[in-house]
């Protein structure tokens, strides 16, 4: 199939992106990179009269520090993750999980906010911003606003962004000397879909857990913090009874489905073995 004919608008503003997208009503599409629309148009899944591309707007660009956060532009694509210096330094939990994005093709054109502002439950991207506490700026006709990845993952495929917003960039807390992390999926192939993924950002500045933040990705229909884990890790050493008690715990966080490929029961036990692999690890390094 072919995708239908559309209109093309390529401002150099988000204002202008913005002022685009209002023009067209509720008939058009943001692009940016393009992996995903690009295949729904092709399939006519999606089928916008206009599509506004905001692959020229420089506000959506860069990788930057202010402080005790990190900025990183909407269009920031996923080989800048896997590669610059910078996350490795004050994110590294994005640069961990960065190698797992599909293939370097798809890296090299995908961007980060594209897959946020999707928000596929299976994408690595999306689970992280819940690890790392990060918080989304989104822009509209009614100004500018941060949303923390608490708030902005509401359900399949829907955001805290509203017909006519666009996510502008990515603000995260910078890591500390103290903050240990670790990422790893579970997939029949590299590049696939994980069956279960999962990514974990302690704060172990001696040998007491002071804060866990577990995420996991493809258990349900949104990204999941695996809150009842990190309560049984939260105040104490992270040792062998602790990790057993956090395995133990996922039972309260994660429900997934069954589905023609995985069983629930299969998946939930992944998910305790790849949960207790990263807290070994860990408190191995540590």
């Amino acid at each position: 199939m072919k995708a239908r004919a559309f209109s093309y608008v390529c401002p150099a503003t988000v204002a202008e992106a913005l002022d685009a997208f209002a023009a067209a009503g509720s008939e058009a599409s943001f692009i940016a990179g393009g992996q995903s629309l690009v295949p729904a148009l092709a399939l006519r899944l999606q089928a916008p009269e206009c599509l506004v591309d905001i692959g020229r707007i420089a506000e959506l660009r860069g990788i930057s520090q202010d402080g005790e956060w990190l900025r990183l532009g909407a269009l920031t694509r996923h080989v800048e993750v896997h590669d610059h210096p910078l996350i490795a330094a004050c994110a590294p939990l994005l640069a961990l999980a960065a190698p797992f994005v599909a293939h370097p093709a798809i890296r090299n054109r995908g961007t980060l906010g594209g897959s946020i502002a999707l928000a596929d439950p299976a994408s690595e991207f999306p689970a992280m911003m819940l690890a790392v506490a990060a918080e989304m700026e989104i822009a509209g006709p009614a100004g500018r606003r941060r949303v923390p990845a608490t708030d902005f993952f509401q359900d399949l495929y829907q955001t805290a962004i509203e017909p006519g917003e666009l996510l502008v960039a990515i603000h995260i807390p910078v890591a500390r000397p103290g903050h240990r992390c670790a990422f790893d999926e579970f997939a029949r192939r590299r590049g696939d879909y994980a069956i279960v993924g999962c990514g974990v950002m302690l704060a172990l500045p001696a040998d007491v857990v002071n804060e866990a933040r577990i995420a996991f990705l493809s258990v349900g229909s949104t990204p999941l913090r695996a809150r009842a884990a990190e309560a049984a890790l939260n105040g104490r050493p992270l040792d062998a009874a602790a990790i057993r008690d956090a395995q133990a715990a996922l039972a309260s966080d994660l429900d997934p489905a069954d589905d023609e490929q995985v069983p629930a029961a299969m998946r939930l036990h992944l998910a305790r073995v790849l949960l207790g692999r990263l807290l070994g690890k860990i408190a191995a390094a540590a």
